[in-house]
Parts: structure tokens; sequence; C-alpha cells
């Protein structure tokens, strides 16, 4: 039996699997902070108000994979799609609700941007809060070359505005749902990603998911372990290079 199939026997859910209690004191921290960003940049209000019929929008959803790199992405545009994937919606008490729905509402994804090209923003890497609806500024510097080369050399990451990464926060999810957890993380990170694609169709610019990219490169290109928090998904979003035909 393969890994594959061990992680589906061995995560599945029986009568005899399911008496277990919930640790309350250790609780894992539901967000993330960094305690020396470069700076702190405030998104502005998403545009959300924007009128747009799903069902077009269902059928218009494509994977783009060319890209036109020499526009720059909008930051009020890019708060929009950071607000469609993870932002907060309601509040019940201590519990925030997203945007996209997460196994227990415990959201162990975290969401960080390589932005190329993105107005009013240096070139670097953000980690996005959604709780203070704002970026933590990480790494100054030119990384979507990196990121494309650690992605099994895709093109779109290079000509891309930003590309999305997105990590797990294991033990936000293990701590109710032992191993049974990566499952639900894997979910919740398609629930994100699907949610992109349909804001950025919307908003009329392009998106492509990534899974396949060197874990170790792109953690350690984030400045993760690996371990604790470690790479999940990635996706590409800017404007669309329109191909001329004939």
């Amino acid at each position: 039996m393969g890994i594959g199939e061990r992680y589906q026997e061995e995560t599945k859910y029986t009568p005899g699997r399911m008496g277990y209690a919930l640790d309350w004191q250790n609780m894992p921290e539901p967000h993330k902070n960094y305690a020396s960003p470069i700076a702190t940049i405030a998104l502005p209000e998403p545009l959300i108000g924007q009128a747009a019929n799903v069902w077009e929008v269902f059928g218009r959803r494509r994977s783009t994979r060319a890209f036109s790199p020499a526009q720059n992405l909008p930051l009020d545009l890019l708060s929009c799609l950071l607000w469609s994937t993870q932002g907060i919606t309601a509040t019940a008490g201590e519990w925030d609700f997203r945007a996209a729905p997460s196994a227990g509402a415990l959201y162990p994804i975290e969401t960080y941007l390589v932005a190329r090209a993105v107005e009013g923003i240096e070139q670097g890497i953000y980690h996005f809060r959604p709780h203070a609806f704002d970026l933590e500024f990480i790494k100054r510097g030119e990384f979507a070359t990196l990121l494309a080369d650690a992605a099994l050399g895709q093109d779109m990451i290079r000509q891309a505005q930003a590309t999305f990464v997105w990590t797990a926060v294991v033990a936000r999810s293990t701590w109710k749902y032992r191993q049974r957890a990566y499952r639900y993380i894997y979910m919740d990170a398609g629930h994100i990603g699907q949610n992109l694609y349909l804001a950025g169709t919307a908003a009329g610019l392009g998106v492509c998911a990534v899974g396949a990219f060197f874990d170790d490169q792109v953690n350690d290109l984030i400045g993760i372990d690996g371990a604790e928090e470690t790479t999940v998904y990635l996706a590409s979003v800017g404007w669309p290079r329109r191909v001329k035909a004939g």
C-alpha cells in the first residue's frame, strides 16, 4: 500500500476513533503576526459593491497562463481579491467567519503575496492579516523569478502582477481534528483558491492556481519552516494577455 492509500485509510472516521477531548488551554493562536515587519500597509476598502452575475462568472472561469506584465494591479483591486478569499464577513462572540469556509472555523490557511507589479507597494513578499485587514511587508525585492523557478519553471508566475502563496499552520487544525485535519487543510485551500478564481473573473483578471512546486524552495523563499507551517497552494493573478487572432 502506497502513502496515498495509507493516508486515506488512516484518516478515516470510524465510531471507534471519534472519542477525544479538546485541550482548550493549549488551543493554537488563530492569527499570525510578525513582530518586526518592514512596514504595515492598511488595505483600502474592497470594491465589493459592484454587481456581477454569479452564473455568468462561473461560465467564464478559466485558468490564465499568459499575463500582460507591464500594467500594474491597483491596490484596491488586490484588496478586493484578499477580502474575497479570506476576508472576515461576520463575527459571533470570539469567532470570526470568512468569505471561504473552514472546518471548525479554525482557518489554518495563511496568505502571502509575492508582489511584482502592484500600485502603491514595493516589490516583495507580504503577509495578509484578515483580522487587521492589512499587509505586513516582510521581504523586499523581486521574487517572482525565484518563485517561478520553484514552481517547476511555470512562466506565468514571472509575468503575473502578484502570486498568492497559501500556507497551512498545521496545529490550528490538528488541535481539534488530529490526523483527519490534513484532509480539511487541503479542502480549505481549495475553497480559498476557487474564491480567488471567481473574484478575479468578475474583476476581469486572470488567475491560475498552481499545485506543482518544490515545497522546500517555496517555504525557504517565504521564510517558514515547512513543518509547523508549510506551503500548500499557489495562484498567480494579473491582467490577461490578449492573443491576436489571425
